[in-house]
């Protein structure tokens, strides 16, 4: 039988590179994307420093074992004096889905904008994804925006 606890959520630690690559793969998979060599090296070095401007990474760990990552960033908005939080990149493994990782690893990026004094978090999800959608729903609140990027 298959633990199914509230994972624990801490910081991406050195020692994580290898797990943490296997799950960003994923998720850059499920996105149907990939990058590059330098592009994996690169995104985990900052993931590890302390420059206030770069991305920042907690891990969730359940059984053991890395089941879930979620990257954020924070940056300053015109139409605030604080900085606002964008949560990048949320993955959960497959078979523990539905067992609160997602929820931990939002809930804990919230948590991480509260000390910031940053009172937003926000992040994208492409609209047929129904299932992050279902956590969405609970945790957010939808926006009528659209993105577009350049072409």
């Amino acid at each position: 039988m298959t633990d199914t606890s509230l994972p624990a959520v801490r910081p991406l630690v050195p020692e994580d590179q290898p797990c943490w690559r296997d799950l960003w793969t994923a998720y850059l998979d499920f996105y149907e994307t990939q990058v590059s060599e330098e592009v994996y090296r690169t995104t985990f070095a900052r993931l590890l420093d302390d420059d206030p401007r770069s991305h920042r990474a907690l891990v969730a760990e359940a059984d053991g074992r890395l089941v879930g990552l979620v990257h954020f960033l924070f940056h300053r908005h015109a139409w605030r004096v604080e900085e606002v939080c964008y949560l990048q990149d949320l993955y959960a493994v497959p078979e523990r889905r539905g067992t609160g990782v997602g929820r931990a690893l939002i809930e804990a990026v919230y948590a991480e904008a509260d000390r910031a004094g940053a009172g937003q978090v926000y992040w994208l999800t492409q609209s047929f994804n129904a299932t992050a959608r279902r956590l969405y729903d609970r945790v957010g609140v939808e926006t009528p925006f659209l993105k577009y990027q350049r072409s």
